[in-house]
C-alpha cells in the first residue's frame, strides 16, 4: 500500500511514523483532500484526519503546528484497513481500551488514539471507493449531531474527489467513446438535477465468447474496429443521444431526463440496425446482439449497481427472437443465486464436507440379486439445506467445475466400494460421467483412483446420457473403446429421449442400455409407452447390451417390466438412493425375503 497525504503544509509525518509502516511515502494526487480535511480537523477539532481507498492508497492530514499529533503507525493503518472494509460508520468515544489500538498490557493512559470515528465513502455510482477517519489522542463524551454530520459531509466531500481521481481521463481509447466512469458520473450529475428516474440502454454487441474468437482470429485492432462500427449503427439509430463504451463488448446509452422509454418499435428498429452484416476492415460479420432497458431511480444510486442491472437484461436478450428485452428483477436473482450456488459449490469440492453420495441399487430380474449400485451425488448446504442434482450438477459444467466434481464422485465412490469389497459384499459401482469428462485421458484418471483405493476396474460402469455417448464422434469410440479394454463397463443412460442416432449405437462399445424413467413409469397404463419400451428391450438385446429399465416405482410397474425380458431394473419399488451406512442392512433385509418375492418388493 501506498501512503500519501495532501500538501507540505498540512504537517507531514516523521521519518520515524512513516519507516513504523514499512510503506512507501510517495505523493499521489487526491483532489480536494487538503481541504476536506482541514474541513473536517477544524469541525470536529481533531489533530489526524486519515482517507483510505479501496485501491491501497492512504492520504493524511495533519494541522499545521499541531502540539499532539497522532502517530500512523502499522497498527493505526491495520485498524483503520479494518474497519474500511466493514463498510460500515463507526465512532469510539474512547478506545483507550480496544485492542486494536492498545497494545497488550500497554498503559491506557499512555495509548495514542483515544477518539476514533470512520465514515465510508462512496462513489458516484453508489460503490464504497473507502473511508474517512478522524482520529486524537483524547477521548470524547459525546459526538453531536453537527459534528456526525460534518463526518459525514467531510466523507460525501472525500468520495467527489476520489471519483474525481478516478474519472480525470473519462474517454475509452479504443472506441473514443465516454468509459464507464465518465457514464455514472453522468447518470449522477442527471439524477442530482431534480430528475428522480432515467431511462438506461445496454447494447451487447456479441457474445463474450464469440467475440474473443473475432479477436484470436483477426487481433484486437479489428475488435475495436468492429465496436466502432456497432456505435456507428446505435448513433444512426438514436441520434442526439450519449453512448458511453461501458464494458469490451458492451455500450449503453443514458437517455435524456426527459425522455421516454424508447417504445418495442424504437427497439425492434435497433435490434435489426445491428443484425445486418458489419463489413468492418474488409471482413463482413453477423453479430448475435443483445439490447436491455432499465428504468433507474435517484434513491438506487448508493448501493446500488444499474449498470450490472440493464447488462443482464441486455445478456439475456441475445438468445430471444426479439433481441431486446427490459430488466427482470426475478429473473435477475436467479442468475445471482446461481452465482452465490456456483462459488459455495466451489468451496464444498474443496474445503467443505457438505457432499456425499447416496447409492441406489439395480436388480437383476433372473436371480433377485442386487449386482450393481449407482453413486449419486447429493448436496446438502449449511444455509440452503438440500440443493437438488438438478440443479447443481447443470450449474457445475457451465461453470467449469465438472471436472472437478467427478472427481470427487470417482474419490469418494471407489473409496466405498473398497470398502464394501473387504466387508465380503460382491458388488459392482456405477458412476455418471458428464460429457466433458469423455476425453482422452478419462481412463487414466479413473485407473488412478481405482488403483489408489485398490479397486478391479471390472468392478466399475461409467454412465453416460445418450445424448453425451452419441453426440461425439471417432474421439467418443476410442475412449469408450479404451475403458471396455481396461474391463469398465459402459451404459447408455436416460435412453430413448434424445435424438437416438441408430448407426453410432450399433457401434457403441457399450454393455448396458438404460431406458429413461419417463417412457417406463407409465408402461402399465400407457399401451404406447409400453410399446415403445417392449421395441427398445428388443433392440438392445439385438444389439447386444443389457437393459436396465429406471423409473420402476411401484408393483404394477414392476409386473409389465417382468414380462417384457428386460434384464434389470432400477426405482423407488426396489429401494430409493441412500447412504452408504444403509447399503449393508438393506442388502441383509433384501436376501432374507421370500425369494418368490426377490426383485418384486421392497
Amino acid at each position: 500500500m501506498e501512503i500519501s497525504q495532501g500538501a507540505p503544509q498540512d504537517g507531514r509525518p516523521g521519518i520515524d511514523q512513516a519507516s513504523a509502516t514499512g510503506e512507501a511515502t510517495e505523493q499521489h494526487a487526491m483532489p480536494g483532500f487538503e481541504a476536506v480535511a482541514r474541513l473536517a480537523a477544524g469541525a470536529l477539532h481533531v489533530p489526524l484526519v486519515a482517507l483510505l481507498l479501496t485501491d491501497g492508497s492512504a492520504f493524511w492530514h495533519t494541522p499545521p503546528g499541531q502540539p499532539d499529533a497522532v502517530p500512523v503507525d502499522a497498527a493505526l493503518l491495520a485498524a483503520c484497513r479494518a474497519a474500511m472494509r466493514r463498510g460500515s460508520a463507526e465512532v469510539l468515544l474512547d478506545a483507550r481500551e480496544d485492542a486494536r489500538f492498545l497494545p497488550s498490557g500497554a498503559d491506557p493512559a499512555h495509548a495514542a488514539v483515544a477518539f476514533f470515528a470512520c465514515e465510508p465513502v462512496f462513489g458516484l455510482d453508489g460503490q464504497q471507493l473507502g473511508a474517512l477517519f478522524v482520529v486524537d489522542r483524547r477521548p470524547r463524551l459525546a459526538l453531536s449531531a453537527s459534528d456526525l454530520a460534518a463526518l459525514r459531509d467531510a466523507a460525501a466531500l472525500a468520495g467527489t474527489g476520489a471519483a474525481l481521481r478516478c474519472y480525470l481521463n473519462r474517454i475509452d481509447p479504443s472506441t473514443r467513446l465516454p468509459h464507464r466512469n465518465a457514464f455514472f458520473a453522468d447518470l449522477h450529475a442527471q439524477l442530482s438535477n431534480g430528475t428522480d428516474t432515467a431511462w438506461l440502454l445496454a447494447i451487447e454487441a456479441a457474445p463474450v465468447t464469440r467475440f474473443h474468437a473475432f479477436v484470436r482470429a483477426m487481433g484486437h485492432a479489428y475488435a475495436d474496429a468492429l465496436m466502432r462500427a456497432v456505435a456507428e449503427r446505435v448513433q444512426a439509430c438514436m441520434p442526439g443521444m450519449q453512448l458511453y463504451q461501458v464494458a469490451t463488448t458492451r455500450l449503453a446509452v443514458l437517455l435524456p431526463g426527459s425522455h421516454e422509454a424508447p417504445t418495442p418499435a424504437q427497439l425492434d428498429a435497433l435490434v435489426a440496425a445491428l443484425r445486418e452484416p458489419v463489413d468492418c476492415l474488409g471482413v463482413p460479420l453477423t453479430l448475435q446482439p443483445g439490447v436491455g432497458l432499465l428504468k433507474v431511480e435517484a434513491r438506487e444510486l448508493r448501493g446500488g449497481d444499474p449498470l450490472r442491472r440493464v447488462m443482464n437484461a441486455s445478456s439475456a436478450a441475445q438468445g430471444t427472437a426479439s433481441g431486446w428485452a427490459v430488466y427482470d428483477h426475478s429473473q435477475d436473482e436467479r442468475h445471482r443465486q446461481e452465482f452465490f450456488l456456483v462459488t459455495e459449490l466451489a468451496a464444498a469440492l474443496s474445503e467443505r464436507a457438505e457432499l456425499e453420495l447416496h447409492y441406489q441399487p439395480r436388480v437383476d430380474l433372473a436371480s433377485g440379486h442386487c449386482l450393481t449400485l449407482e453413486a449419486l451425488a447429493r448436496w446438502r448446504h449449511p444455509t440452503l439445506g438440500t440443493v437438488s442434482p438438478d440443479v447443481f450438477v447443470p450449474l457445475a459444467e457451465q461453470a467449469g467445475l465438472m471436472r472437478s466434481l467427478t472427481d470427487w464422485v470417482l474419490d469418494h465412490g471407489l473409496a466405498q466400494l473398497a470398502e464394501w469389497l473387504r466387508a465380503g459384499l460382491d458388488l459392482r459401482l456405477s458412476l455418471n460421467v458428464s460429457s466433458i469428462d469423455l476425453d482422452i485421458m478419462l481412463e487414466k484418471r479413473l485407473a488412478t483412483v481405482a488403483q489408489r483405493h485398490g479397486v478391479p476396474m471390472a468392478r466399475l460402469e461409467l454412465e453416460f446420457t445418450e445424448s453425451s455417448a452419441i453426440q461425439h464422434s471417432q474421439l467418443t469410440h476410442d475412449v469408450l473403446g479404451t475403458l471396455r479394454k481396461a474391463g469398465v463397463g459402459i451404459a447408455i443412460d436416460d435412453f430413448g429421449i434424445g435424438y437416438s442416432n441408430l448407426d453410432a449405437l450399433r457401434r457403441m462399445p457399450a454393455t448396458s442400455l438404460k431406458i429413461d424413467q419417463s417412457l417406463v413409469r407409465g408402461i402399465d397404463t400407457r399401451p404406447h409407452d409400453a410399446a415403445i419400451v417392449r421395441s427398445m428391450v428388443a433392440l438392445g438385446h439385438d444389439l447386444g447390451f443389457r437393459v436396465v429399465m429406471e423409473g420402476v416405482e411401484n408393483a404394477d410397474v414392476m409386473a409389465a417390466v417382468r414380462d417384457m425380458g428386460c434384464d434389470e431394473v432400477q426405482g423407488y419399488h426396489i429401494a430409493r438412493p441412500m447412504p452408504a451406512g444403509a447399503i449393508a442392512p438393506w442388502l441383509r433385509e433384501y436376501a432374507a425375503r421370500d425369494p418368490t418375492l426377490a426383485g418384486t418388493s421392497c
